[in-house]
């Protein structure tokens, strides 16, 4: 088979074949027809995520495509089956196997390109909104790089839960990609004071809930931010800079701040998951989701993820197999 392969971090990655491998107790394998590709997929080929893998490795935390084979002991899966890997390294393959924990099967009137597209990205939007934040209906929920993969899963997800949406990304072409993803408001934070034109759209009152996967200097003026009780999820640092938490601010305005980490749900609690993604198929299939997808051959890999790096992608890229 042929996959990207990363012999070391920071360098180039390059295209090359690769036996296959047996399968282990518990594992299926699957054709792989499509994988997500993500910002965390640029700190892991460079050493900088919260997981690292042993070199040499495959990138890809998400992959969709077909089970040609599972291992004795697996009941759950049969060759055939559409599906969902999640297995957090090897999806930029031609195959990959997978613990069978970690696949989930795919409606039938999903394309494996849309399904790669969802996992990481509107998983963390879904859980970041309706699991940590409970986000509820008419409140105000501002999303930070809402142009980017996770920021417009979370401008839709949170109209589709009923919120007021305020939309920040960086230039004017962004913020009309957000507004046409369901975003009320958008302010261009190239330009714009965030949190003045905050205080203007909320009449002083601040936002319910702010959801910022970008981090840098956003994070305080989000905490300003915030309405009374409000909540902040921080689920990444698309900026580069992780920053510091105002703590005092934290304890005057009565807010709250949440983490969320999609991936460690897999490890700790993976029907938790399985559960989102099946709000998530439901909302695509009642037409409240539009991923925007970029494709690719699997071959781009590394321009793939030097234009996320770069900040250029709007939506979501998925490399293709076939």
């Amino acid at each position: 088979m042929r996959a990207i392969v990363c012999t070391e971090l920071g360098a180039p990655l390059s295209l090359a074949e690769r036996p296959s491998r047996p399968l282990s107790p518990g594992e299926v394998r699957v054709e792989v027809h499509a994988a997500g590709v993500n910002f965390a997929d640029t700190l892991i080929v460079a050493g900088k995520y919260q997981e690292k893998p042993a070199l040499p490795f495959v990138p890809g935390l998400e992959a969709a495509g077909v089970v040609t084979e599972v291992a004795p002991d697996v009941g759950a899966f049969a060759p055939g089956d559409r599906v969902l890997t999640m297995a957090g390294t090897g999806a930029f393959a031609e195959e990959l196997c997978a613990h069978a924990s970690r696949v989930h099967r795919i409606p039938a009137a999903v394309d494996f390109v849309t399904a790669a597209s969802l996992p990481v990205v509107y998983g963390t939007a879904h859980l970041g909104l309706a699991r940590r934040a409970q986000l509820l209906p008419d409140e105000t929920l501002v999303v930070h790089g809402a142009a980017g993969g996770v920021g417009l899963a979370a401008v839709e997800i949170g109209r589709a839960m009923g919120a007021r949406v305020i939309a920040t990304a960086g230039g004017a072409a962004k913020v009309a990609r957000a507004l046409a993803h369901g975003a009320d408001v958008g302010i261009d934070y190239t330009h714009e004071d965030v949190r003045e034109r905050l205080r203007a759209l909320t009449a002083g009152r601040g936002a319910e809930v702010i959801f910022d996967p970008v981090g840098g200097p956003l994070l305080e003026a989000s905490v300003r931010s915030l309405a009374w009780e409000g909540r902040l999820v921080v689920v990444g640092f698309a900026s580069g800079t992780i920053p510091q938490v105002p703590a005092g601010l934290v304890m005057v305005r009565n807010v709250t701040l949440l983490g969320l980490y999609w991936g460690k749900y897999l490890e700790r609690d993976p029907h938790v998951v399985y559960e989102s993604l099946d709000a998530i198929f439901a909302m695509l299939a009642r037409g409240e989701l539009k991923p925007e997808i970029e494709t690719m051959p699997l071959a781009d890999a590394s321009v793939a993820l030097e234009r996320i790096r770069a900040r250029t992608v709007v939506g979501k890229v998925v490399l293709t197999t076939r």
